[in-house]
């Protein structure tokens, strides 16, 4: 009798076994406001990422694939509920005037939600920014599918990079840094800085990895290099707040040069770290991981764009809806499941929720948005591809833009009627020449959705400039 009871739980054991390395860990990690052309991968040539550089030639690196939104919260959205921005709960940045409208809402299913559902232990680290405490809990995290989180509720808090608190869970824990607060929601700067928040992160996302290696994890590691801490900047001129300037610190440079290049290579040393100790750790093989960025570049550290080309071959920054504010960098790297290479597949945030539901079995919720990349990455075929892909933006003046079929890009401003400028990204992937007089019936296909691309939703109705914001 215990020799059979033995062999029962052989089988069981086995057979949960078998069942877990079917269904790989992910590893979701999001730098915020690194532009496309950042990376050595993707064309830099003054910062050296040669971690980063590596995974992509280990991976697979996509040439045509876009964050959810040109800023922070709705780029993230977008990201979590698998739903265009358009249809995702938080569309803008709305900060301390409304936080409420800055956070996801009970019912709002994310990726996370579908992930815990199908067996996979989660964990956020890192920079949240849909839902805070006081009047924005109904989108905190561990209401929305999270396991585990530590790192910043408050993307004005994520400005600093040396706080003096972070939350685990819903506790503030304390930080060894003394800081002076500007604005809101816990923003300032460290006048004593002694721990660098990424450095905490790395170290946590290792040991989430590590405390969960023998069951399938689903792992969203939210770094906030290299953005600016907006408040220093505005004090001290200076924004780009490290521990150090590393490989820089001899350059004959400004310090915000030294301390922007400075964070981009410590964030490739991050991911480094991460790749070696999933190889260390013998799960590389079962273990998809993506990296991207949440928009754009930004400017806002007051340092000097025309040395690093941040947006590469596109026009704008953070804040633009042409594709320097919104192509990103995008990376999916497995060992012995995704073939090296690149690709030119038309991807977007809203993606990945419903890549993440197949790759681990769990249900893909109705009426989404976004299309699963799986077959890509693996090399399938029958890879589906968008019609259409959607963005608006709230700043100054409500603005909308769309890509049609993964070449036209159409952008209207001013108006809900005003004429559609129209790109062609075969021909011009800047985004310089307006050819809708030369494409009439393209214009208007794209003019036609975007009067139909969103809900509409109170917190988060169109306010359409005047045209001296339009020339903004």
């Amino acid at each position: 009798m215990f020799s059979l009871l033995r062999l029962i739980a052989a089988f069981c054991l086995l057979s949960l076994t078998c069942v877990a390395a079917d269904r790989p860990n992910l590893i979701f990690i999001m730098a915020d406001d690194l532009g496309y052309g950042d990376l050595g991968c993707y064309g830099q040539r003054v910062i050296t990422t040669p971690h980063l550089d590596q995974m992509a030639a280990e991976g697979l690196r996509f040439t045509h694939f876009y964050a959810g939104a040109t800023v922070c919260a709705p780029s993230r959205s977008v990201l979590m509920t698998g739903l265009n921005h358009g249809h995702t709960r938080v569309r803008g940045n709305a900060g301390q005037t409304n936080p409420a409208a800055q956070a996801l809402k009970d019912g709002d299913i994310t990726v996370a939600d579908v992930l815990k559902s199908a067996g996979y232990r989660t964990a956020l680290i890192g920079k949240w920014g849909l839902g805070n405490v006081g009047a924005a809990e109904s989108g905190l995290p561990r209401k929305h599918g999270f396991d585990e989180f530590y790192g910043y509720l408050s993307q004005h808090h994520a400005h600093n990079h040396f706080p003096d608190y972070l939350w685990r869970n819903e506790t503030r824990e304390p930080i060894d840094n003394v800081v002076t607060y500007v604005g809101e929601d816990g923003a300032g700067y460290a006048t004593e800085a002694r721990h660098f928040a990424d450095d905490l992160f790395a170290d946590e996302a290792l040991k989430f990895v590590s405390n969960n290696r023998e069951r399938p994890f689903f792992l969203y590691w939210s770094m906030v290099t290299p953005h600016a801490n907006n408040e220093r900047s505005k004090v001290l001129g200076d924004g780009a707040h490290v521990p150090d300037y590393g490989p820089y610190a001899d350059k004959d440079w400004p310090n915000q040069d030294k301390g922007q290049a400075a964070m981009i290579s410590r964030l490739d040393a991050h991911v480094g770290r991460m790749l070696d100790h999933l190889k260390q750790l013998g799960i590389a093989e079962n273990t998809l991981v993506i990296f991207t960025s949440d928009n754009g570049p930004h400017n806002e550290s007051k340092h000097d764009l025309k040395r690093f080309n941040p947006s590469g071959p596109f026009s704008g920054t953070k804040r633009s809806l042409t594709d320097g504010g919104i192509r990103v960098p995008f990376i999916a790297w497995w060992p012995g499941k995704v073939k090296p290479g690149e690709s030119d597949h038309v991807g977007y945030f809203a993606d990945w929720l419903p890549s993440a539901a197949e790759l681990s079995g769990g249900d893909t919720p109705e009426n989404l948005d976004g299309i699963s990349f799986v077959p890509t990455i693996l090399g399938t075929g029958n890879q589906k591809q968008h019609e259409f892909l959607y963005w608006e933006f709230h700043e100054g003046g409500f603005k909308q833009a769309a890509l049609y079929q993964g070449r036209w890009k159409g952008i209207r401003s001013g108006s809900e009627n005003a004429p559609i400028v129209l790109y062609d990204q075969q021909t011009d992937v800047a985004e310089n020449n307006n050819v809708a007089a030369q494409h009439p019936k393209i214009a208007d296909a794209i003019g036609t959705y975007l009067k139909s691309a969103r809900t509409s939703l109170p917190d988060w109705e169109p306010r359409w400039g005047t045209e001296k914001q339009k020339a903004k």
